[in-house]
């Protein structure tokens, strides 16, 4: 038996936002990360209509530059959904979609970064990330 915690708070231990990325499922019959999505969990929230408890969540979507993984690490790397008017993409989804916890490493180019980048900013300076499938054994079986 297999569960984590997915955290989604605007302060985390009386400190900055934490908000973890996970994998969705999307389309069931596709091997790999083709089944898949990655998004970034805002919020969790539920509403009840004719009686039935619906939990949600507010996600920001993420989409994989190509069609296969990066040739030197093996990893699929991903970016920021945007709309036209170049806000994030965002939208409401059911909460039992959560496939797995998701964990990107950015993909840092060739400058220097500056000292004074906190570690709970990477997710909205980089433009572009690897989805690390070496993180643990479900991550590596489920985005091959």
């Amino acid at each position: 038996m297999h569960s984590e915690c997915i955290w989604s708070t605007p302060s985390w231990q009386k400190g900055p936002a934490h908000y973890d990325t996970i994998f969705l499922e999307k389309e069931l019959e596709i091997p790999g990360m083709g089944r898949l999505n990655v998004t970034r969990v805002f919020l969790f929230f539920s509403f009840h209509f004719d009686g039935i408890r619906y939990p949600c969540m507010l996600i920001q979507w993420f989409m994989t530059i190509l069609d296969w993984p990066d040739e030197d690490t093996r990893m699929w790397i991903i970016q920021p959904d945007f709309d036209a008017d170049g806000e994030h993409e965002l939208e409401v989804v059911h909460a039992h979609c959560i496939l797995h916890g998701a964990h990107l490493i950015p993909v840092y180019g060739h400058d220097c970064l500056p000292s004074d980048i906190h570690h709970t900013d990477t997710l909205d300076i980089f433009h572009a990330y690897y989805v690390n499938k070496y993180i643990d054994h479900h991550a590596f079986k489920i985005t091959f």
